[in-house]
């Protein structure tokens, strides 16, 4: 049914990255002053690869700190990769890193300078690959100096850090195995050092730097690195300099012109350039070797050459990154992660074809959903990158579409799109974007994620904005999450008067309007929800004079059965919470529930009934009611319930049925007894594995145990009695006590 569902061994890792507090446990230090994390289960021990795995996925979810990191004890666990990207990490933190010996390191984003983190001996001689982009590792002397002990490094990665004219010098002439260096994004001002590893050098990139502008230096410099295979001198798209106005020409323009130079080059990334058609054709035509070449941002990529396969020119072989096809696009996103610029444009292009809807967008594609959640899960701070990247994502999992990828890569879609609306809760039509996403049956009823956190930014958003279609999505999407949450956390988004007061102020428009259409439900059954088991926002609920609100929708919308039934099923919500029910009993709203009770329709009719039985448990001395004797109730009650038939489907759903306790006491009157055991009698009968296994659980045998002892009861009582023992005896439900 499902494209691409996730494997055994990373389902099993992912589930102990979410329970590390019921798989480990704290151990003091009292030597190193800390806590340390450990396995419950002393004999645990996981491989190199399980190892590293479980890092990464700590480090992806943010979960990696110092406590963490201790879990990697080296009687547990073996390391040879260190991936520790985007980490609260101290000095203290990193010291476990001695104890592996490691050949690679991400720590992209780190704040411990490089000289203080101790790594044994093993580790400074053999490491090959370092990636400190975006780190404070580099940002004092020392630390550019203690790089010399690194003397086995290969690949290393300084982008976007303070590296410098000389700590370039410093870099090149102490790691004489050096072959792959990115030096983006830094303050290199000139590239002659690369002069000492000319002869190894098979990978520069130096997207944004400086020396990239000082076009004959740096010329003369790169014709003289004759290894190279991947060469990225790419620009992030102004092609202006900051200071002289002129375009900033492209420092190989001369050399793309001569064959002769970078015969060995598989790849070129000269996105950002302006660079002339005929330069890259014939660099193209002279270089069977390569096979990528990075223009987005440039006419180029949209030159015959380069996009028609009849074209003389065209190389078969040649991936493209820019913006005139599909394929150029894919190729962008998956080489330009990093890079907002590229793939802000990328994903705006990538949004036509998702909304035109193209035969290659007509049917599931995952492929692209995997290229996208990388850049956002990147550039979560990006506008741009954010507004494109969301609205992607919903042409992608809409409809047909959506219901073929897996569920663990539409959870990665809910928590990207959310973590969007949480940064930017201001920006409607990101907002618009992220509500069209989650306003799928599939994703909220299928898909595991944060439902509470989720329910809570709906909500914000509610509130945020007056319009029509961020209301329509937002009560929809909160009617559902509301009634998959738990009592503690509806209470908790009850309890915040502005979210009820949004809520009931829509109903009293639709009243106003006289509208009864799908917000106007949504809401009511939101409000339902949000109500059911929750006292606090029950009380909310009635502060905001939403009794007077209720009775006002019940005489607008009369006859109406689905407006009915939710008013009246959050209302019964009311009337379960002892504290309230006093402000129920008035005449007006009692004389109204009391003609409903006779409605039609069995559902409205149940609820009206419930709500009555709830107010009646209070005893007879708080019926405060002149107008309707308490004994002409209880009869009308005994009689209309006598008259149901038991329908077909189920016509409510309950969380507990601890409120039907109460009502089930012995000097409760007999018709109390009669609504509750037809109630739980109709529940268990149309899903006896949920409702019977509840009963069970609640203690609820016991309850109707003792009902039946009492003797004298109501002919249907008995009858109804006797289904649910049946019921109960004939499942799992029952011998489980």
């Amino acid at each position: 049914m499902y494209d691409s569902p996730k494997l055994l061994q990373d389902a099993c890792v992912n589930f102990i990255s979410n329970n590390l507090d019921d798989l480990c446990e704290e151990l003091a230090c009292p030597e190193e002053a800390k806590v340390k994390l450990t396995f419950k289960t002393p004999e645990v021990y996981l491989h190199r690869h399980l190892s590293e795995l479980l890092l990464r996925i700590l480090t992806e979810k943010g979960l990696l700190d110092d406590k963490v990191l201790s879990l990697f004890d080296p009687a547990h666990t073996t390391l040879q990769s260190a991936f520790i990207s985007n980490s609260r990490l101290t000095v203290s933190g990193l010291r476990v890193l001695r104890a592996h010996n490691l050949l690679q390191i991400d720590a992209k984003c780190l704040e411990v300078p490089l000289s203080d983190i101790n790594l044994n001996s093993w580790t400074l001689s053999h490491l090959h690959s370092l990636n400190l982009a975006s780190s404070k590792a580099l940002d004092n002397v020392k630390s550019l100096i203690s790089i010399r002990a690194m003397q086995n490094i290969v690949s290393l990665n300084v982008s976007d850090t303070n590296l410098n004219d000389q700590g370039l010098g410093i870099v090149v002439n102490s790691l004489s195995r050096l072959e792959n260096l990115d030096i983006s994004s830094t303050q290199v001002s000139s590239i002659v050092p690369l002069l000492q590893c000319a002869a190894r050098l098979k990978s520069l990139s130096a997207y944004d730097v400086p020396a990239t502008h000082e076009n004959e230096t740096t010329e003369t410099v790169l014709a003289t690195l004759s290894e190279l295979r991947f060469l990225d001198i790419s620009d992030s798209g102004g092609n202006v300099h900051p200071l002289g106005g002129q375009e900033v020409k492209c420092p190989v323009k001369g050399l793309l012109e001569r064959p002769e130079h970078f015969q060995q080059l598989h790849g070129l990334e000269l996105s950002g350039r302006n660079v002339s058609d005929d330069a890259v054709r014939k660099f193209v035509q002279h270089h069977p070797k390569l096979q990528f070449l990075g223009l987005m941002l440039t006419d180029v990529c949209f030159r015959d050459f380069l996009v028609d396969p009849n074209h003389p020119c065209y190389n078969w072989q040649l991936e493209v990154a820019g913006e005139a096809s599909e394929a150029q696009l894919l190729e962008s996103l998956k080489r330009h992660t990093s890079r907002a610029a590229y793939a802000q444009k990328a994903l705006y292009n990538l949004f036509s074809l998702t909304k035109e809807m193209t035969d290659d967008f007509k049917r599931a594609r995952l492929d692209v959903i995997k290229l996208i959640l990388p850049v956002m899960r990147r550039h979560p701070q990006q506008l741009g990158v954010q507004m494109a990247a969301t609205a992607c994502l919903y042409n992608l999992t809409k409809g047909d579409m959506g219901s073929k990828v897996h569920p663990c890569w539409l959870r990665q879609v809910v928590e990207l799109t959310m973590l969007a609306m949480e940064n930017f809760p201001t920006h409607l039509q990101l907002q618009k974007n992220s509500l069209l996403t989650l306003c799928s049956d599939r994703i909220l009823q299928e898909v595991t994620f944060d439902k509470f956190h989720c329910a809570h930014l709906v909500m914000e958003c509610l509130c945020q904005f007056d319009d029509n279609l961020v209301r329509r999505m937002a009560v929809a999407i909160c009617s559902i999450l509301a009634a998959k949450i738990s009592t503690t956390q509806t209470t908790q988004l009850g309890s915040i008067p502005r979210y009820m007061q949004r809520l009931l102020a829509i109903v009293k428009e639709k009243i106003e309007d006289r509208a009864m259409d799908v917000i106007m439900t949504f809401t009511l059954s939101a409000l339902w929800n949000l109500t059911d088991e929750s006292p606090v926002t029950c009380k909310v609920v009635l502060d905001e004079d939403g009794l007077a609100l209720f009775i006002n929708v019940l005489h607008t919308f009369a006859g109406e059965k689905a407006i009915e039934t939710k008013v009246l099923g959050l209302v019964s919500n009311l009337a379960e919470v002892k504290d309230l029910r006093n402000a129920l009993m008035r005449d007006d709203f009692m004389g109204l529930i009391s003609d409903l009770l006779f409605a039609e329709n069995i559902d409205v009719s149940y609820f009206a009934a419930g709500i009555l039985c709830h107010i009646i448990s209070d005893g007879p001395d708080c019926w405060t009611l002149q107008d309707t004797p308490l004994d002409t109730i209880l009869q009308r009650l005994e009689k209309r319930v006598c008259e149901w038939e038991n329908p077909q489907g189920e016509m409510v759903a309950y969380r507990s049925f601890k409120p039907f306790f109460r009502l089930l006491q012995a000097e409760m009157p007999r018709q109390l007894h009669l609504w509750a055991v037809w109630a739980i009698y109709h529940v268990c009968s149309k899903n006896p594995t949920r409702y019977c296994t509840m009963l069970v659980e609640e203690g609820g045998r016991q309850v109707l145990e003792e009902l039946v002892t009492l003797g004298n009861h109501h002919p249907l009582v008995e009858e109804k009695l006797g289904k649910i023992t049946e019921l109960l005896n004939a499942g799992p439900h029952y011998k489980v006590l």
